[in-house]
Protein backbone atom coordinates (compact mmCIF):
# COMPACT_ATOMS: atom_id res chain seq x y z
CA UNK A 1 0.00 0.00 0.00
CA UNK A 2 2.76 2.10 1.03
CA UNK A 3 4.25 1.82 -2.87
CA UNK A 4 0.95 2.59 -4.25
CA UNK A 5 0.20 6.03 -2.17
CA UNK A 6 4.08 6.63 -3.99
CA UNK A 7 2.93 6.04 -7.27
CA UNK A 8 0.38 8.64 -6.80
CA UNK A 9 1.63 11.37 -4.65
CA UNK A 10 4.75 11.26 -7.71
CA UNK A 11 1.72 10.83 -10.24
CA UNK A 12 -0.10 13.98 -8.93
CA UNK A 13 3.55 15.97 -8.29
CA UNK A 14 5.86 14.90 -11.30
CA UNK A 15 4.63 15.86 -14.96
CA UNK A 16 7.10 13.75 -16.49
CA UNK A 17 6.56 11.00 -14.49
CA UNK A 18 2.56 10.97 -15.05
CA UNK A 19 3.69 11.36 -18.80
CA UNK A 20 5.96 8.28 -18.82
CA UNK A 21 3.67 6.29 -16.55
CA UNK A 22 0.75 6.78 -19.30
CA UNK A 23 2.97 6.90 -22.52
CA UNK A 24 3.95 3.07 -21.11
CA UNK A 25 0.62 2.12 -20.13
CA UNK A 26 -0.58 3.08 -23.65
CA UNK A 27 2.78 1.23 -25.20
CA UNK A 28 1.42 -1.90 -23.10
CA UNK A 29 -2.33 -1.76 -24.72
CA UNK A 30 -1.09 -0.64 -27.76
CA UNK A 31 0.72 -3.80 -28.34
CA UNK A 32 -1.69 -6.42 -27.03
CA UNK A 33 -4.52 -4.48 -29.75
CA UNK A 34 -1.68 -4.78 -32.32
CA UNK A 35 -0.87 -8.75 -31.58
CA UNK A 36 -4.65 -9.29 -31.56
CA UNK A 37 -4.95 -7.65 -35.13
CA UNK A 38 -2.10 -9.31 -36.09
CA UNK A 39 -3.62 -12.69 -35.45
CA UNK A 40 -6.85 -12.01 -36.85
CA UNK A 41 -5.09 -10.79 -40.18
CA UNK A 42 -3.34 -14.24 -40.16
CA UNK A 43 -6.84 -16.18 -39.12
CA UNK A 44 -8.65 -14.44 -41.99
CA UNK A 45 -6.77 -13.40 -44.35
CA UNK A 46 -7.64 -9.84 -43.63
CA UNK A 47 -6.12 -6.87 -44.99
CA UNK A 48 -7.15 -4.38 -42.60
CA UNK A 49 -6.48 -6.28 -39.61
CA UNK A 50 -3.00 -6.79 -41.34
CA UNK A 51 -2.55 -3.14 -41.83
CA UNK A 52 -3.83 -1.74 -38.60
CA UNK A 53 -1.07 -4.35 -37.13
CA UNK A 54 1.40 -2.79 -38.80
CA UNK A 55 0.78 0.35 -37.81
CA UNK A 56 0.09 0.07 -33.85
CA UNK A 57 3.15 -1.86 -33.99
CA UNK A 58 5.09 0.89 -35.24
CA UNK A 59 3.24 3.19 -32.80
CA UNK A 60 4.21 0.77 -30.15
CA UNK A 61 7.95 1.01 -31.22
CA UNK A 62 7.94 4.60 -31.54
CA UNK A 63 6.64 5.27 -27.77
CA UNK A 64 9.47 2.50 -26.63
CA UNK A 65 12.10 4.29 -28.03
CA UNK A 66 11.07 7.66 -26.88
CA UNK A 67 11.12 6.05 -23.22
CA UNK A 68 13.98 4.19 -23.04
CA UNK A 69 15.66 7.39 -24.80
CA UNK A 70 14.56 9.45 -22.00
CA UNK A 71 16.01 7.01 -19.28
CA UNK A 72 19.36 6.75 -21.53
CA UNK A 73 19.76 10.47 -21.54
CA UNK A 74 21.54 11.43 -18.15
CA UNK A 75 23.67 8.66 -18.70
CA UNK A 76 24.83 9.46 -22.02
CA UNK A 77 28.33 11.69 -22.50
CA UNK A 78 26.59 14.38 -25.17
CA UNK A 79 22.93 14.10 -24.08
CA UNK A 80 21.69 17.16 -26.64
CA UNK A 81 23.77 15.12 -29.26
CA UNK A 82 21.79 11.40 -28.52
CA UNK A 83 18.62 13.95 -27.96
CA UNK A 84 19.47 14.88 -31.79
CA UNK A 85 19.84 11.46 -32.69
CA UNK A 86 16.61 10.30 -30.96
CA UNK A 87 14.58 12.94 -32.72
CA UNK A 88 15.43 11.83 -35.96
CA UNK A 89 15.20 8.26 -35.32
CA UNK A 90 11.32 9.65 -33.89
CA UNK A 91 10.99 11.56 -37.00
CA UNK A 92 11.70 8.44 -39.62
CA UNK A 93 9.04 6.80 -36.99
CA UNK A 94 6.74 9.09 -37.14
CA UNK A 95 6.78 9.47 -41.37
CA UNK A 96 6.43 5.50 -41.45
CA UNK A 97 3.30 5.92 -38.91
CA UNK A 98 1.80 8.30 -41.81
CA UNK A 99 2.75 5.73 -44.37
CA UNK A 100 0.75 3.10 -42.41
CA UNK A 101 -2.32 4.35 -42.17
CA UNK A 102 -2.76 5.13 -46.02
CA UNK A 103 -4.13 1.74 -46.41
CA UNK A 104 -6.70 1.19 -43.05
CA UNK A 105 -8.02 4.71 -44.37
CA UNK A 106 -8.55 3.29 -47.63
CA UNK A 107 -10.63 0.81 -46.70
CA UNK A 108 -12.24 2.74 -44.32
CA UNK A 109 -13.57 5.47 -47.21
CA UNK A 110 -14.41 2.44 -49.35
CA UNK A 111 -16.47 0.96 -46.40
CA UNK A 112 -14.24 -2.57 -46.43
CA UNK A 113 -13.45 -2.31 -42.95
CA UNK A 114 -15.08 -5.53 -40.85
CA UNK A 115 -17.31 -4.07 -38.37
CA UNK A 116 -19.12 -6.52 -36.11
CA UNK A 117 -20.66 -4.47 -33.64
CA UNK A 118 -24.21 -3.47 -32.61
CA UNK A 119 -25.21 0.15 -32.22
CA UNK A 120 -24.35 0.11 -28.44
CA UNK A 121 -20.74 -1.31 -28.30
CA UNK A 122 -20.19 1.72 -31.02
CA UNK A 123 -21.73 4.20 -28.85
CA UNK A 124 -19.66 3.00 -25.87
CA UNK A 125 -16.69 3.30 -28.82
CA UNK A 126 -17.75 7.02 -29.33
CA UNK A 127 -17.62 7.75 -25.53
CA UNK A 128 -14.47 6.39 -25.26
CA UNK A 129 -12.84 7.94 -27.96
CA UNK A 130 -14.55 11.26 -26.97
CA UNK A 131 -12.95 11.38 -23.23
CA UNK A 132 -9.33 10.29 -25.07
CA UNK A 133 -9.44 13.14 -27.86
CA UNK A 134 -10.25 15.67 -24.36
CA UNK A 135 -7.38 14.40 -22.39
CA UNK A 136 -5.08 14.38 -25.47
CA UNK A 137 -5.69 17.68 -26.05
CA UNK A 138 -5.36 19.36 -22.91
CA UNK A 139 -2.19 17.14 -22.84
CA UNK A 140 -0.89 18.70 -25.50
CA UNK A 141 -1.83 22.09 -24.00
CA UNK A 142 -0.08 21.52 -20.85
CA UNK A 143 2.91 19.41 -22.67
CA UNK A 144 4.84 23.22 -21.82
CA UNK A 145 4.93 22.09 -18.37
CA UNK A 146 8.31 20.04 -19.06
CA UNK A 147 11.41 20.75 -20.31
CA UNK A 148 12.30 17.91 -21.67
CA UNK A 149 11.68 17.30 -25.63
CA UNK A 150 11.18 13.81 -25.34
CA UNK A 151 7.98 14.43 -22.98
CA UNK A 152 6.23 16.94 -25.32
CA UNK A 153 6.95 14.78 -27.52
CA UNK A 154 4.98 11.87 -26.35
CA UNK A 155 1.85 14.02 -25.84
CA UNK A 156 2.17 15.15 -28.96
CA UNK A 157 2.18 11.57 -30.22
CA UNK A 158 -0.80 10.64 -27.73
CA UNK A 159 -2.76 13.74 -30.04
CA UNK A 160 -2.19 11.72 -33.30
CA UNK A 161 -2.91 8.62 -31.52
CA UNK A 162 -6.12 10.10 -30.53
CA UNK A 163 -7.06 11.85 -34.37
CA UNK A 164 -6.43 8.19 -35.70
CA UNK A 165 -9.25 7.09 -33.51
CA UNK A 166 -11.56 9.65 -34.47
CA UNK A 167 -10.99 8.17 -37.87
CA UNK A 168 -11.78 4.76 -37.25
CA UNK A 169 -14.70 5.84 -34.49
CA UNK A 170 -15.98 7.97 -37.58
CA UNK A 171 -16.29 4.93 -40.27
CA UNK A 172 -17.22 2.69 -37.53
CA UNK A 173 -20.18 4.55 -37.23
CA UNK A 174 -21.15 5.27 -41.02
CA UNK A 175 -21.28 1.46 -41.36
CA UNK A 176 -22.92 0.67 -38.57
CA UNK A 177 -25.77 2.91 -38.79
CA UNK A 178 -25.48 2.73 -43.27
CA UNK A 179 -28.46 0.31 -44.64
CA UNK A 180 -28.17 1.13 -48.14
CA UNK A 181 -24.83 1.97 -50.63
CA UNK A 182 -25.02 6.26 -50.00
CA UNK A 183 -22.62 7.95 -52.52
CA UNK A 184 -22.64 11.26 -50.34
CA UNK A 185 -21.35 9.27 -47.01
CA UNK A 186 -18.42 8.24 -49.21
CA UNK A 187 -17.95 11.56 -50.33
CA UNK A 188 -18.36 12.78 -46.63
CA UNK A 189 -16.03 9.93 -45.48
CA UNK A 190 -13.11 10.40 -48.27
CA UNK A 191 -12.90 14.17 -47.27
CA UNK A 192 -12.97 13.92 -43.38
CA UNK A 193 -10.30 11.19 -43.43
CA UNK A 194 -8.14 12.84 -45.77
CA UNK A 195 -8.46 16.19 -43.80
CA UNK A 196 -7.83 14.43 -40.66
CA UNK A 197 -4.55 12.12 -42.00
CA UNK A 198 -3.66 15.55 -43.18
CA UNK A 199 -4.11 17.11 -39.82
CA UNK A 200 -1.73 14.37 -38.55
CA UNK A 201 0.94 14.72 -41.14
CA UNK A 202 1.06 18.54 -40.36
CA UNK A 203 1.36 18.00 -36.45
CA UNK A 204 4.03 15.37 -37.02
CA UNK A 205 6.26 17.85 -39.60
CA UNK A 206 5.66 20.48 -36.53
CA UNK A 207 6.63 18.61 -33.78
CA UNK A 208 9.79 17.09 -34.76
CA UNK A 209 10.83 20.62 -36.16
CA UNK A 210 10.69 22.27 -33.68
CA UNK A 211 11.86 19.68 -31.46
CA UNK A 212 15.30 19.58 -33.93
CA UNK A 213 15.48 23.12 -34.19
CA UNK A 214 15.40 23.59 -30.48
CA UNK A 215 17.91 21.17 -29.78
CA UNK A 216 20.22 22.43 -32.57
CA UNK A 217 20.25 25.98 -31.11
CA UNK A 218 20.77 25.00 -27.42
CA UNK A 219 23.92 22.70 -29.02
Amino acid sequence: MHRIEEFFDRWKADYDFKTVAAAFGSLAVTAVFALYNGILGIYHASLWHGTICVYYLVLVILRGVIISARKRTARERDPKQFQKKVYIASAALLLLLNICLVIPVSLMVIRQKPVNMSLIPAIAMAAYTTYKVIMASVNLKRRKRSSNRLIRLLRTISFVDALVSILSLQNTLIMVNMKNESTEMLTLSAITSAAIMLAVLAISIVAMGKGLAGLKSKG
